[in-house]
């Protein structure tokens, strides 16, 4: 069973190489993504995850995410991710992954302001 960083840094390989099948495979069948400060997941499952991230990042060349600092804490993975290529200055944002059963299964996006 793959650990928690290894299944982050698994998820940002494929996002980068554009590999959705890859990058989908490090996710739960029943993935729940949260841009915070929500309640209620925005992205529940993994039809809808697999389409969001298809029709977004993995449709877009240039788009390509790198780690800036990563922290691990028991079964959570917190990225300070800058994402470049979607527009002319790259954005800034915390990812925690919270990973069950060898997948990740909750994804929290927190962008600033």
């Amino acid at each position: 069973m793959p650990s928690p960083a290894a299944l982050a840094q698994a998820q940002l390989d494929a996002y980068n190489a554009k590999d959705l099948d890859a990058f989908c495979a490090c996710y739960a069948e029943n993935v729940g993504v949260w841009r915070m400060p929500a309640e209620a997941p925005t992205l529940v499952g993994m039809a809808a995850f697999r389409e969001r991230y298809a029709s977004g990042p993995f449709a877009q060349p240039g788009v390509r995410a790198e780690v800036a600092q990563r922290i691990v804490l028991g079964d959570k993975v917190l990225d300070h991710e800058i994402v470049h290529g979607r527009g002319d200055t790259p954005e800034a944002l915390l990812v925690v992954y919270h990973c069950s059963g060898g997948l990740i299964s909750k994804v929290y996006f927190f962008l600033p302001g």
